[in-house]
């Protein structure tokens, strides 16, 4: 990208938690100015009702050596994610990195469509797919000002593994396969301007909410392996994080555009390891391991 690191320009739509919280960081990481947004601040929660807020995030990205700036926004409202651009613009002039994470979104697990809430389903896709629609809409013209800009559609599952794998209910395995799409499609409206779009999964991510699903903490996650076993080959959110930040470093991270990408993968080919040191290949022991039912081992894969 035509800037050096510690001035680059991202924002990380949905960074409240989880996935978004770890790419802000590792970002802040580089030295970059990370816009967070999210639904959830200091003064209001959104229906996902979490305790996680954007301005901690952004605390996080100031202290990993960025400079964090959280604004609170709902990806649905186009007027909001408009004012949000226009912000940019003003105080910044550019967006070298758009990062589209947004979700927060209720499921309903392991139930068809038609035993599953239509209203809770449809809320699934709007949150999912109109959000990040909705800030492509707004946030590319200033991406594409400049050759080099880059875009991570966040998702869950690889292309391939999506395509030939049903992805727990109708909602969410449409959801997940459409934000594949999305990075498919920017990809050809995006090349010609000098810019890249990718999707990108983590592995079995532990977010704050899976750890506390588990009755684990980071410090201590390891124990939650003697109830899920599988768990052993889980992720911390600056896995995914180092991914993005390592692809916004790469001059030619065109190479990457409109595939679909995992941390595990990109770990082998940037060197990045998460906070352990170590490099879970999170979507090949789900393919060769925990899919076939064989007994958890992840030698080889982390």
């Amino acid at each position: 990208m035509g800037t050096t690191p510690a001035g680059r320009v991202a924002l990380v739509a949905g960074g409240t938690r989880g996935a978004g919280r770890g790419i802000a960081v590792q970002l802040g990481a580089t030295g970059a100015t990370v816009y967070v947004t999210g639904r959830t601040s200091g003064s209001e929660r959104s229906e996902m009702d979490r305790p996680e807020t954007i301005e901690e995030t952004a605390a996080l990205v100031d202290e990993a050596g960025g400079h964090g700036i959280p604004v609170r926004v709902d990806h649905l409202v186009p007027a909001e994610v408009e004012a949000l651009v226009a912000r940019i613009r003003r105080e910044q002039g550019r967006l070298h990195v758009l990062v589209n994470d947004i979700w927060g979104a209720t499921i309903e697990w392991d139930r068809p469509v038609w035993e599953s809430s239509l209203d809770t389903g449809l809320r699934t896709l709007r949150l999912a797919v109109d959000t990040h629609a909705i800030t492509s809409h707004f946030a590319l013209p200033l991406v594409i000002a400049e050759p080099g800009g880059l875009v991570v559609e966040v998702t869950d599952g690889t292309d391939e593994y999506n395509a030939a794998n049903y992805r727990v209910s109708f909602f969410y395995d449409l959801a997940k396969a459409a934000v594949n799409r999305m990075a498919f499609a920017l990809a050809h409206e995006l090349e010609p301007h000098g810019s890249t779009a990718v999707s990108l999964t983590p592995g079995w991510l532990r977010s704050e909410a899976m750890l506390e699903a588990h009755g684990v903490t980071e410090a201590n996650w390891r124990d939650a392996i003697a109830h899920a076993p599988h768990f052993a080959i889980s992720e911390s959110p600056a896995f995914v994080g180092r991914a993005v930040a390592a692809l916004a470093q790469d001059p030619a991270v065109s190479r990457w555009n409109g595939r679909s990408l995992s941390s595990g993968q990109l770990a082998k080919e940037y060197g990045f390891t998460d906070l352990d040191g170590s490099r879970p290949d999170a979507w090949r022991y789900v393919r060769e391991v925990q899919d076939p039912g064989l007994p958890a081992d992840v030698t080889g894969y982390r």
